[in-house]
């Protein structure tokens, strides 16, 4: 089905995989492709509740494929959608996705890394914007979503002077949580399926609503919104089920609904 990813689930979660280890999993319009047609599977199905995306071999992705690039191969035709534009989709996807980033990210592989909701990276690997080292600007939307996540001038710094950082500067800017190289991948999986097991499926799904939604809201917007979806989430299977689950001192069994 997938040429140049893997998709499989397994125990909640969905693993997608980029898999063109012999190029670093360069990115391609055929890879861009297969990544949105997993993200919608695993946006409708059941079995599973969280997102995990990672790289094949040593490598999450080092940018954008060279021996592709061209000003047809890079077009997205956006729209004056705010969620409509080549990665910001990911921010309506009602389930958690978690980057695991096992090695070099690299320009346009960065800017669709900042679009997920968690961003883990094994020890030791680096990242890096390059696009200013290539003649370029900050592509894709990363420079309205990164001064979001590290500030302005860290995002600055970062688009600027394309350096190259490691995972542990990355955490202290705030840009992704570091774990261990060894069993990377299996670490940020049980991570996810625990997040997706111990709190409502349901409520992920809202509050990541409301979250990406306050981006472009007055307080009182905001407000109004909580109001809307508390009295939702009061007829909810999910609330019944939170409360039962505490007052009987055992494991939830969350259903989504």
């Amino acid at each position: 089905m997938y040429d140049e990813i893997l998709y499989s689930v397994a125990d909640l979660v969905a693993t997608i995989t980029l898999n063109r280890p012999d190029r670093l999993n360069a990115w391609t319009p055929r890879m861009e492709a297969e990544v949105r047609a997993a993200i919608n599977a695993a946006s409708i199905d059941e079995n599973a509740r969280a997102i995990v995306i990672t790289g094949a071999g040593r490598g999450f992705c080092a940018g954008y494929d060279m021996s592709v690039l061209d000003a047809e191969a890079t077009k997205f035709v956006g729209n004056n959608d705010n969620f409509g534009q080549r990665f910001s989709y990911l921010l309506t996807v009602a389930k958690p996705i978690f980057m695991a980033i096992n090695g070099p990210i690299a320009g346009f592989a960065l800017c669709f890394g900042v679009f997920g909701d968690f961003r883990y990276m094994a020890e030791g690997a680096k990242l890096t914007t390059a696009f200013a080292k290539r003649g370029l600007i900050a592509e894709e939307g990363i420079a309205w979503m990164l001064p979001r996540l590290i500030g302005t001038p860290n995002a600055l710094d970062l688009l600027c002077s394309a350096r190259v950082i490691e995972a542990k500067e990355a955490e202290v800017l705030g840009l992704v949580r570091t774990l261990p190289a060894e069993g990377f991948l299996a670490t940020v999986q049980e991570i996810a399926r625990e997040m997706v097991t111990a709190a409502s499926p349901r409520s992920i799904g809202v509050i990541k609503q409301q979250i990406y939604n306050s981006y472009f809201q007055s307080l009182a917007e905001a407000c109004v919104m909580a109001d809307i979806e508390s009295q939702a989430a009061g007829t909810s299977e999910d609330y019944k089920e939170g409360v039962a689950h505490f007052l009987e001192k055992r494991s939830p069994k969350f259903t989504g609904r």
